[in-house]
């Protein structure tokens, strides 16, 4: 058995009573050009072609984690174990994950044709 998964993107956690103001600062720093209103607490941004980049309101200290997208969540999770990783929680759609750095991350489910196009085979159990 294999799955697939690659990098989806980045998302900006900020700790924020005004996500639109967050939204705005982040939009200059990229020089995205496109007003989105906040979906719930997320703001999708577009800075360049292909790359995913989200402000999100939270409620834990601001800072960026990035996503990695695969069509099989509990494979990618494992394969992640093995190598260091360790599960801080299980949600409903994604995993949230912490690498051996320290650093936190998110595995959440692939789609659309560049996931397919883009995402790595991996040989589940290798």
């Amino acid at each position: 058995m294999s799955h697939r998964s690659r990098l989806a993107g980045f998302i900006i956690d900020c700790d924020t009573g005004d996500l639109e103001g967050a939204a705005a600062f982040w939009r200059a720093v990229l020089g995205d050009g496109r007003v989105r209103k906040p979906q719930g607490k997320y703001v999708k941004l577009d800075p360049q072609r292909g790359l995913h980049v989200e402000v999100q309101k939270v409620a834990h200290p601001s800072r960026v984690h990035l996503d990695i997208a695969t069509d099989d969540i509990p494979a990618e999770v494992a394969r992640l174990e093995r190598l260091g990783a360790r599960q801080v929680k299980a949600l409903k759609n994604w995993t949230v994950m912490e690498a051996p750095t320290g650093h936190r991350f998110c595995v959440i489910r692939g789609r659309g044709a560049s996931f397919e196009a883009d995402a790595r085979v991996w040989e589940d159990g290798a």
